[in-house]
């Protein structure tokens, strides 16, 4: 992973320990977090803070473009932050968090989507013959899926696709300055336990 975004122009920081570069028009620090070499998180900070009337701007604007690109699912309706919301009160009293989150869908995005994945897994059909169905023969497979495999797991696999590769934003703010921190989750790379 590292190596990728080293071919993207990013470059290591020895003093920070970090990979340095730009991801969506801004200058960023980045840490990829492995478990047994594989990798389960990659932490994406702002380089540079911002004043609280900016940090909204850019929290919502980050909400947009995530809700509106399809590769991502967000189980709320809106996240952004009112604009008369005083952020830096909220945070010093209230402890108040800012965060937004989505889910990665990759080819998931609706039960078809998810259904059509899980056959594809298991070799029910190949991607071809699962395009070439008409909507009637997609609708009946479905039907065939659910029943042999069971509506509860069937929906536990759905859920665990949209939720095991997320990617969730937060304002963290430092001395006045206030900075995004994203973080890029893979579940299915997550430790749980086996090391203990």
């Amino acid at each position: 992973m590292i190596q990728k975004l080293k071919a993207k122009g990013f470059t290591y920081n020895q003093r920070l320990d970090c990979l340095e570069g730009e991801f969506n028009g801004r200058a960023v620090r980045v840490l990829v977090v492995t478990n047994n070499d594989k990798v389960y998180r990659i932490m994406v900070a702002d380089a540079y803070g911002v004043d609280e009337s900016n940090i909204k701007i850019r929290f919502n604007t980050l909400c947009r473009q995530f809700t509106n690109n399809g590769k991502y699912y967000s189980p709320t309706e809106s996240q952004e932050i009112d604009d008369s919301e005083n952020i830096s009160y909220e945070m010093t009293v209230h402890k108040k968090r800012y965060e937004a989150a989505f889910s990665q869908t990759g080819n998931a995005t609706s039960l078809e989507d998810c259904l059509a994945t899980y056959a594809l897994e298991h070799g029910s059909m190949t991607q071809e013959e699962w395009n070439n169905l008409s909507e009637s023969e997609r609708i009946e497979l479905m039907k065939i899926i659910i029943t042999e495999v069971g509506k509860d797991d069937i929906t536990k696999y759905c859920s665990e696709r949209l939720n095991y590769k997320s990617v969730w934003f937060m304002i963290d703010e430092d001395y006045g300055e206030y900075r995004i921190i994203m973080y890029y989750d893979n579940g299915y790379n997550q430790a749980n336990g086996e090391d203990l």
